[in-house]
């Protein structure tokens, strides 16, 4: 009876300096995960090469995957078989990840966005069928808001499968009108004044290939192509600066806009 009692009490003993094990193994594991996580996050952080999403999932990434095996270190102390623990893991990631199939895709596109970065935080880009400026990217969606100041939260799967333009992703942008004159309206006047109405606006890149051409005789006016550059920030004040510009000095100099316009003819049949 005395053995029986004995064996319970060092087996007891036992258990309990285990789990104390355990537990210290845990605690100076998760400080020690938190001490290399934040020292790699601090190295990254320095290279100034890394977008400052991907080093938030990079953190999260790092510290969760250690975690786990000090956990699991945890555990095998405990004496338990983290072989069958695996296996339930793998079954239960099998089982979530086809509950949250389209949850993942987007997962898996917020990853490719920010890995490969088509666009960064203040663009104004369309995607996944809506347009805005860029506000915040995150693993599973993309916030953007438009010009009328609605936000738009969008999905990464949306974005990645289709295609994205990026209004910002270069210096610079080419402004296009189409201007035009009527057919009894001097040409070489509208060409000359459309040349002076693109040097005037201290925008537009003089250097640059700008264009003054006819593009088209069309049924009731012969049109011009104006193709005038500028840094991409300035597009649209140029854009309506021109367009007013060419409204007022035509008005000015009597050149004509034709606008579209139906004759009616009447007879009258005498009976």
């Amino acid at each position: 009876m005395q053995g029986s009692v004995q064996s319970v009490s060092d087996l007891i003993g036992t258990y309990a300096l285990n789990i104390a094990i355990s537990i210290v193994i845990f605690i100076i594991g998760k400080w020690l995960v938190g001490k290399l996580t934040d020292a790699t996050i601090k190295l990254l952080t320095k290279t100034n090469r890394i977008d400052e999403t991907l080093i938030k999932f990079l953190k999260n990434i790092i510290y969760y995957s250690l975690m786990v095996i000090v956990a699991l270190t945890a555990l095998k102390q405990l004496g338990i078989d983290t072989t069958s623990f695996f296996a339930i893991l793998g079954a239960a990631g099998l089982a979530i990840g086809l509950a949250l199939k389209d949850s993942l895709g987007n997962f898996a596109s917020g990853v490719m966005i920010i890995l490969f970065r088509p666009f960064k935080v203040g663009d104004y880009v369309t995607a996944g069928g809506s347009s805005g400026t860029v506000e915040e990217i995150s693993i599973f969606n993309t916030i953007l808001k438009t010009p009328d100041n609605q936000k738009l939260i969008v999905p990464n799967g949306a974005i990645t499968s289709s295609t994205i333009t990026n209004v910002n992703a270069n210096e610079k942008r080419r402004v296009d009108l189409v201007v035009g004159i009527g057919y009894d309206d001097d040409i070489k006047k509208a060409k000359e004044i459309l040349h002076e109405i693109i040097k005037s606006n201290d925008k537009v890149l003089l250097d640059e290939a700008n264009t003054v051409a006819v593009s088209e005789l069309a049924n009731s006016s012969v049109n011009f192509v104006v193709r005038a550059w500028v840094k991409t920030p300035d597009y649209w004040s140029v854009k309506f600066d021109l367009t007013e510009k060419v409204k007022t000095r035509f008005d000015e100099e009597g050149i004509s806009i034709p606008y579209p316009q139906t004759d009616v003819h009447v007879y009258k049949h005498k009976s």
